[in-house]
Order: C-alpha cells, then structure tokens, then sequence
C-alpha cells in the first residue's frame, strides 16, 4: 500500500521527536546506540524488525575510548571546510569522514535548502548528533538508517563523497588496490574500490587513533554541547569561519541556479525585488551566535574550542595548521606537511573543480573582491555588520578600497583556543 505524503511527514516528524528524547537519556544508556526505526518508511511494523535486526548483527563495543580524540570540523558552506578537512584526512593515525550528516538531511529533510529559516534546519539537530556520538565511536552501521536505498549485508555504494575520505579508499577498506593506486583521486575511488564495506570501515575506524568529521549541517557550537560535555567523548571542535562577501561570491558562482537573483543583481546593477536575503543573513546570524558563544569562554568549551578564519589559514597555511594540531594535541605528520606543500600553491588552473582543494590559497581568499558589485559588497556589509567587525574584517568605503589589494580587508587577530 502506497503511504500519503501526509503520512510519511508525520512519521517522520514522530521520528524526529523520538530522537530528540533520545538525545537527553542518551547518558544513562550504554555508549554504543542500536539504530533507530527508519523514519521514511511506512511500516512502523517493519522498521522495528530491521532495527531489531540491525542490533543483532552490531556488535556492542565496550571498549574505553579515551585514548581518541574526536575532531569536528564546525562550518558553513563554502568556508573552505573542504581545504581544512584535507588536513586531517591526510593524516596517517586520523579516521576521516566527509559530511556524513548529508544522509540524515536528506532522509528527514530531502527539500532542505541553504535559503530555509534556522527553524527548518535545526529540525535535524537531534538525530545528527546521536549519529555523531555513534561515529565517534566507530559504529558506522548507524549510517544505515539514513542510507538510502538500505544497505545490504553491509555494503553500499551510495554514501556521500566517499572518495573524499582517504581510509575508506585504502586497505583494508579497499581491498582491491594495487602499490600504484595507494593515492586515488576522489573520482576514482568508487570505480577501484567498488561497493563500501561497512564492517571494513568499522574495523579500519577503530585501528586509527583519532576520529575527525566534517560537517557544515550544524549552525551553532551550542548546538553540540550534549556532545561536548559528555565524558565518553574527548570531542574538540575547530570553528571555520570566512568573510560573509567571500562565502556570497563563492556560493553565487557554485550554485547559479540556488543564487540566480544574486547574480542578476550583480550583472544588471538592479537588485530583484523577490532577492532572499536570508541566503546571506543567516550565514551572518549563525556566525554572530556561534562565535560569540566560543568567545565568551563558557566552561563546558574550556580546551574543546578553537576558532579558525579561513583567511589566516589561506595566508600561512603551514603555521595555522602546527596551531590546530598543537590544540588538539595530535602530532602533525610528514603526509599533512607534503599535502599543505602541494596543494597551496596552485594556478587558475588547478581551482577549475568547485570541490577541489587544490589553489593558490592566498589569491583564493582575496578573490571575491573581484568577483562582486560594489552594491552587493556595500548591501553585505550592513546587513553582516556585527559579525564583520566580531571576527576582524574591515569594511570597503568605496569601489577602489575594494579593489586594491595593498588594502587589507582583514585585521591582525589572534583568536587564541579557549584552554
């Protein structure tokens, strides 16, 4: 029998509530977490016995994870989360996990946009983080609720960006590669290593020493204090941050069709009328909140907070990246350093990808300033006033200021990690 769209929203709202309960009982239950009933399906009947199932076949891991440290990487769209993730991801002993709270987004929320209010995205809230608290201790089985369609056996060829994570297209994981295929580029891994083996990525998670995950699916550092304080967890969390005019010029020239309105304003000098301002604002609202958050110092943050501007990291990526490292307490390795080396110092040429992490990375930080109207940069400035002044970026009194790069737009700041 075919559910009605009505029915399906209420289930999965029903879902989304029973999470969010879960969330705040989570602590008086054992670390690992069985999966939770499939929230777009039907049969309530039927997601029990596949939750039920799924427990049977997971094993529970009792083990003391103290040892770890658990990185999130805390951003918003075209912040340069892509370039700092490779800083982990090349790490030998760092398990690496690209956006996987895309799968819980697109499950609960398919139609969820960067143009939605705060409210529709915070929808999804509670199930991330019980998924987080499940990756962080290397249950990936977890991810299957959200997988769609479901994997069998354990194995699926649909999570996102697979190849953009390093150890799941490697031995073990990638059982498949020869000597010569040991430095896959994204694109092909899903070809030589074929479908993901779950089990593979569990056993290959719980042999790395750390566990670093990438998410721009989260707007504020108060959302993650469940996580933060809680003591299994030894969870540090690296706030990226960027001038809002460079994330509009990237996002508008990334998603024309999502920023059309924003490009006609630029390209016509005529601002639309029905223009969504709100796809700049709460990129400013959600920075002003989480950062004054971080800033402030309370003591659930103390030594788990570190805030990063894309700019300084642009700037001198070798000294910020020993900075971060240094915070976390993780030595940084040769395979980190090699990376930075190579991938820093690109030509037009190699930015062609919008995914891609190779550029030239200081020229990459400046290049909205050319990319941008006046009006447009004038208009995000008033709009993003508190937050450009919060985090150091000064602001462009006339076209030429804007242009002329022996103006710096950035202020000497040093947002030292609250320890």
């Amino acid at each position: 029998m075919q559910c009605s769209w009505k029915a399906v929203l209420l289930l999965a709202l029903a879902s989304i509530a029973i999470q969010y309960t879960a969330i705040r009982t989570f602590t008086a239950k054992s670390f690992h977490s069985c999966p939770i009933p499939n929230p777009v399906n039907c049969s309530l009947s039927q997601d029990t016995d596949v939750a039920e199932r799924l427990c049977d076949e997971s094993p529970t891991y009792s083990y003391n994870l103290s040892r770890k440290t658990h990185v999130l990487i805390l951003a918003t769209t075209r912040s340069g989360s892509s370039f700092v993730g490779q800083l982990f991801n090349q790490h030998f002993d760092v398990f690496y996990l690209f956006e996987p709270l895309y799968h819980v987004q697109y499950t609960l929320i398919p139609k969820l946009t960067q143009s939605k209010s705060t409210t529709d995205r915070r929808v999804m809230l509670g199930a991330s983080r019980d998924l987080l608290r499940s990756l962080y201790d290397c249950d990936l089985y977890f991810l299957e609720n959200y997988i769609k369609p479901q994997p069998v056996n354990h194995t699926t060829d649909r999570l996102f960006r697979r190849g953009a994570s390093k150890a799941l297209c490697s031995p073990p994981v990638c059982e498949s590669l020869g000597a010569v295929d040991l430095h896959l580029e994204e694109g092909d891994c899903v070809k030589k290593c074929g479908t993901l083996n779950l089990t593979l990525a569990t056993e290959s998670c719980r042999e790395h020493g750390h566990v670093a995950i990438k998410t721009v699916r989260v707007p504020e550092v108060s959302d993650l204090r469940a996580l933060v304080e809680d003591p299994r967890l030894n969870l540090k969390v690296i706030q990226l941050v960027r001038d809002p005019r460079g994330i509009l010029a990237s996002r508008s020239e990334t998603f024309r069709d999502t920023y059309r309105l924003w490009r006609i304003w630029d390209g016509t000098g005529r601002k639309p009328y029905n223009l969504d301002v709100t796809q700049l604002t709460t990129v400013c609202e959600d920075f002003w909140n989480s950062v004054s958050t971080g800033l402030n110092r309370p003591p659930w943050l103390k030594g788990k907070y570190m805030l990063v501007r894309y700019e300084d990291l642009a700037r001198n990526p070798m000294k910020k990246t020993e900075e971060i490292y240094d915070f976390l307490g993780i030595p940084m390795d040769s395979n980190v350093e090699r990376w930075i080396q190579n991938n820093t110092r690109g030509d037009r040429s190699s930015s062609k990808h919008k995914y891609g992490t190779v550029r030239n990375s200081a020229a990459t930080a400046e290049k909205w300033r050319f990319r941008l109207s006046y009006e447009i940069v004038a208009f995000t400035q008033h709009a993003c006033q508190q937050v450009l002044a919060q985090l150091g970026y000064k602001t462009a009194g006339s076209e030429e200021e804007l242009k002329n790069l022996s103006i710096s737009l950035v202020e000497e700041r040093d947002f030292l990690p609250f320890s």
